[in-house]
């Protein structure tokens, strides 16, 4: 646009400027439809006077006023050079843009404003149409937290969907997740007619109505039922939870989760300790079992979340999803074969090292082969040499001797001193553990032993897979291994061990009646409970050379992998959920199972948020997971609660003020981007509020008056 200087004289403090409109912009585009925009300029500049002619434009009047019109009209030349038309509202935004206010000038410009894209989607662009709504989608891109508060109409919620849909789009995140209080006018959900997702759908209506203005309505259903995009009041997305009587893993054992304090610490997927950042009781709900095909089992709610992917998901090398128990009810098979693998351990747990009185891999091998009735000395059978040998290497104090056959007696060494009534060594030990006097069925792994270092694990287990375990080599497959006890605790303890080291194992039963006995002992007493085991590479399950090189011939571990077979129904049970540190935010609970609460890769809305309590807040933004983005809006003079609860929203400015990474946009009736009546209606009623404040502060200062001068 050019600019020619007049010869003409002013007045003092009066400008005069000249705009050329190039050729190829028909001045149309510039002045509107019927001079429309014009009108527009004049009205907001009526002491300015504007003359147009041809192509030429020129404004003279203040000095001040005429700088700003010059500037109006740059920027509106600006913007139609991208190629999008000028409104009425969007000449009447770029004034207000380009006033002065408190003395200094905004320092975006109107043609940064309303040419920063957003979305384009279906033939049309979402993009910011004011200064503040400019500030609140930057502050969006800038902070992982953003608050947007204001009037109704300012497209709070809408301009945050769409920077959800293009942070799934360009894959800054995986899922979307929008919820909202169904609190409003007083109704209670239980009262409404209908299903319950016909009682809330009315709540989320304006959520799905936002998501078909951005996304192609045949895609919706199928993000939905993928769980990347998540629809949910707020009162059922805080309810991810277990019962109180559920075990985690912590480094001193199992605790119930009920029982767990923040600051405590839980055992993450890594094996490492995690601190717990919340607990939060849930109240009563619907529980159900989570079974997975190697027997391990869980209860949770159905709004519980799991990290998952599907044999596609894996093909394609796509990341894991987060489901809800509830999103995968009645789908959990493709073609016959389980559809959900669960993660595993990508390390063994690591527990503190306990002092132990007798070596692990030793006490594996007593426990495999070992004669621990305590009616005679301790003695050991095997037909592998190499293990009595390593036996008496790890007993020191003790000899392991050779009586006949696979037979050996484990006697203690005599030394000075020696006197026969000094108890066995081993003998001691079994009797510490309450060992002694255990026989084939009954036999366990103490404790003390169960809850080790991962070296000392390691060590228990090799010691009863030399001893009563060994490789199953099958084409094409990595190595499985095979256990066998008839002891049921001692089988829970090696699935116990396996879990514990990051690897699957699956169980089954063999009935003593009708199996072949191979020797002269008669028949078979006790059922047989095979165990076969897969353990991650590098974790080596043999100590014995011949099991160990056939081990390693036939391909040695692979990546273990464990499906979820069953989802069912469990009753009604008091439950609480957790939130830890860990960055993917798993822990383990029963079994060794893998499971969370909190939402990582997500961009989270709560909208509607001044009808949030202020506990209700403080579980919503505590449930945010690592790499997501939370925005909540709402309007704080628009409060729905029943009378006497707080609103969380107006609390949480106070609360948050000065916290890093939090921001807080304020938009006001000037934004509001509906119909112009709505923001002059929001201003009425923001003058109407003040007055009544007013008056009542007044009343109040004169009662109090009234009430000293009465002695009260």
């Amino acid at each position: 646009m050019n600019r020619t200087p007049t010869a003409q004289t002013l007045a003092p403090g009066q400008a005069r400027a000249q705009f050329t409109v190039p050729a190829k912009h028909p001045m149309v585009m510039m002045l509107g439809s019927g001079d429309a925009l014009l009108r527009v300029i004049e009205k907001a500049f009526p002491a300015t006077d504007i003359h147009v002619r041809g192509n030429e434009i020129s404004a003279v009047g203040d000095a001040t006023e005429v700088a700003v019109v010059q500037r109006l009209f740059d920027e509106m030349m600006l913007v139609l050079r991208t190629g999008q038309p000028m409104t009425e509202d969007a000449v009447e935004r770029s004034i207000a843009m380009l006033r002065k206010e408190d003395g200094e000038t905004a320092d975006e410009t109107p043609s940064e404003v309303l040419t920063q894209n957003i979305l384009s989607s279906r033939g049309r662009t979402i993009r910011p149409k004011t200064l503040n709504q400019k500030r609140y989608v930057d502050a969006i891109d800038k902070h992982t937290i953003v608050f947007g508060i204001g009037p109704a109409g300012t497209g709070k919620t809408y301009l945050a969907m769409a920077k959800a849909v293009q942070a799934l789009q360009s894959k800054q995140v995986t899922r979307i997740i929008l919820t909202r209080p169904a609190v409003e006018a007083g109704e209670r959900l239980g009262f409404l007619p209908g299903t319950l997702y016909e009682k809330i759908d009315p709540y989320l209506r304006p959520l799905y109505d936002a998501l078909h203005d951005m996304l192609d309505p045949d895609s919706i259903p199928k993000l939905m039922a993928s769980g990347t995009i998540e629809v949910a009041p707020l009162a059922y997305m805080r309810g991810r939870a277990q019962p109180v009587f559920t075990n985690v893993l912590t480094p001193d054992g199992w605790r119930p989760i009920g029982d767990l304090q923040v600051g405590d610490l839980v055992i993450g997927s890594n094996g490492e300790p995690t601190p717990v950042l919340g607990v939060y009781p849930q109240g009563e709900k619907d529980i159900y079992r989570l079974s997975a095909q190697d027997g391990s089992w869980t209860l949770c709610c159905g709004e519980h979340l799991w990290t998952v992917r599907t044999a596609a998901d894996k093909r394609r090398n796509k990341p894991w999803r987060v489901l809800e128990t509830r999103e995968m009810i009645g789908n959990l098979r493709a073609a016959h074969a389980p559809r959900y693998e669960l993660p595993l351990l990508t390390a063994p747990v690591a527990l503190p090292e306990r002092v132990v009185p007798m070596d692990p891999y030793a006490l594996g091998l007593l426990l495999g082969d070992g004669c621990l009735t305590g009616s005679t000395t301790p003695s050991f059978s095997s037909g592998d040499p190499e293990l009595a040998e390593a036996l008496e290497a790890a007993l020191p104090g003790v000899s392991v001797q050779w009586k006949k056959g696979p037979d050996y007696v484990l006697n203690r060494v005599a030394s000075p001193g020696y006197r026969v009534t000094t108890e066995n060594p081993v003998t001691r030990v079994l009797r510490q553990f309450d060992l002694l006097g255990t026989r084939s069925h009954s036999k366990f792994v103490p404790d003390d032993y169960l809850l080790n270092s991962a070296d000392v694990r390691l060590a228990v287990l090799q010691g009863l897979l030399d001893s009563d375990g060994g490789p199953v080599t099958q084409r094409d497959r990595t190595c499985r291994i095979q256990y066998s006890t008839t002891s049921i605790i001692l089988r829970d303890d090696v699935i116990a061990l396996v879990q514990s080291l990051g690897g699957v194992a699956y169980t089954r039963r063999r009935e003593a009646d009708g199996r072949p006995q191979g020797n002269a002992l008669g028949k078979h007493r006790y059922d047989a409970h095979v165990v076969d085991i897969r353990l991650p590479e590098g974790l080596e399950p043999f100590r014995l050379a011949r099991k160990r090189d056939t081990y390693h011939a036939a391909g040695g571990g692979g990546r273990p992998m464990r499906f979820i077979d069953s989802i069912e129904p469990a009753g009604r049970e008091e439950t609480v959920c957790i939130q830890v540190a860990a960055e993917d935010s798993l822990y383990v609970t029963q079994d060794y199972l893998l499971t969370h609460n909190t939402l990582n890769d997500a961009f989270i809305i709560l909208d509607e948020a001044q009808n949030t309590n202020p506990e209700q807040m403080k579980m919503f933004l505590t449930r945010l997971g690592f790499d997501s983005k939370i925005v909540i809006t709402g309007d704080i003079t628009q409060v729905d609660l029943p009378g006497g609860t707080k609103s969380g929203l107006r609390q949480v400015r106070d609360i948050l003020d000065g916290v890093p990474d939090v921001h807080f946009s304020t938009l006001t009736s000037q934004d509001v981007v509906r119909h112009k009546l709505v923001g002059r209606i929001v201003d009425a009623y923001e003058k109407y509020d003040s007055r009544n404040d007013s008056g009542r502060d007044h009343r109040d200062h004169d009662g109090g008056r009234r009430e000293r001068r009465n002695g009260k």
